[in-house]
């Protein structure tokens, strides 16, 4: 099959921790063909890494789109540019990879959805959270009913964004800890829990949410409680801690209830999924942490080449983010938010904040 082209925007941590490592083991799929990035020397650096012609390094994407030998672009930059830069990927006639979420408001979220049909391309969003092996393992315990119909679920993240401000992390940048967007660090890394609870429940009637105000930017609040009700009426409770330590060993994680078991994950780096069974029985079963980056590059290479449909879709991911405002606004607004309602979605104005632009467009 046809190797793809690639064209990068966005050289940074996401880029060279996450995408390229995945891109290097499909060494046989993908070539590295153009890379820009807002800080040219950044992007020089990673191209003599890689041994690429510095004359395929911009600045600029408008120019690097104009390129007639990329087949497809790998877009990895700040949230707030999401939209802009994929439409501009599109209009180019590229097919693209973007990084979650599809946009940081809900209007460029529904302008999203236009993009594939209206410029004739394939569009993945990277939210490796529905391509983990943990959450598709969990999806097909849950679908063949191991432990019988799902009562509720709880699913609790505790994490200390504040101690990992200063250090060699994702936390550390900038636009991250003093985002131009709704929602933060919520937006930003909740998303991840809410793609894979949507992946394996399907979809949410309802939400109700409380949370406690904080006044740091990375996050409006120091944790976000959600009860979630879902169409098939499985009940759910999300926590998201971003502000605390993970004290207690095991920690509560991820703990779905049913009538026969128990599903347990510690966390998804534990490479363990523990079923448990109401006879006294138990099993653990294996897999292999961190495989979403891989599995969401192939699923691009083999639909670019025609043997695979992409598995998450801008209209997948749209869903993802709508729930992230609706559960923001629960909070806000103090009552029960309906979420994949097939009554006229709500025009929330999630875009009180300041206009940018894109330093990736000149």
């Amino acid at each position: 099959m046809k190797k793809i082209r690639l064209g990068i925007i966005g050289t940074g941590m996401a880029w060279e921790r996450l995408h390229y490592p995945a891109i290097l083991e499909l060494g046989d799929k993908y070539e590295i063909a153009a890379l820009c990035n807002r800080t040219f020397k950044d992007a020089e650096n990673f191209a003599k890494k890689i041994n690429l012609n510095l004359n395929n390094v911009y600045d600029n994407c408008d120019e690097m789109l104009k390129r007639p030998d990329i087949d497809a672009v790998d877009i990895l930059v700040p949230i707030e540019y999401n939209y802009e830069i994929s439409e501009k990927v599109a209009k180019a006639g590229k097919n693209f990879i973007c990084e979650k979420p599809l946009a940081s408001n809900m209007n460029d979220a529904r302008k999203f959805l236009e993009l594939s049909k209206k410029y004739n391309v394939k569009i993945m969003i990277a939210e490796n959270f529905r391509y983990n092996e943990e959450n598709n393992k969990i999806k097909e315990l849950v679908e063949s009913k191991k432990i019988g119909d799902v009562i509720y679920f709880i699913r609790n993240n505790v994490s200390c964004f504040p101690c990992e401000m200063t250090k060699d992390t994702f936390a550390a940048a900038e636009w991250r800890q003093h985002p131009k967007f709704k929602g933060g660090a919520f937006l930003d890394a909740a998303l991840h829990d809410i793609a894979a609870i949507r992946h394996i429940f399907g979809a949410v009637e309802c939400v109700h949410a409380f949370g406690k105000p904080q006044p740091q930017d990375y996050n409006p609040y120091f944790s976000i409680n959600s009860n979630i009700l879902f169409e098939n009426g499985v009940i759910g409770q999300y926590t998201y801690f971003p502000s605390g330590i993970e004290t207690q060993k095991p920690p509560v994680g991820f703990r779905i209830y049913g009538t026969n078991g128990q599903i347990y994950l510690e966390d998804k780096s534990s490479g363990i999924i523990n079923v448990f069974y109401n006879d006294g029985s138990s099993e653990q079963i294996k897999y292999t942490p961190e495989r979403g980056f891989y599995n969401e590059l192939l699923n691009f290479y083999n639909t670019l080449n025609g043997t695979e449909e992409i598995s998450v879709t801008p209209e997948i991911e749209y869903g993802d983010v709508k729930m992230v405002f609706d559960i923001l606004e629960s909070i806000s607004s103090k009552n029960v938010i309906y979420v994949d309602s097939p009554s006229p979605i709500k025009n929330i104005d999630l875009e009180e904040t300041q206009e940018t632009t894109s330093p990736y467009i000149q």
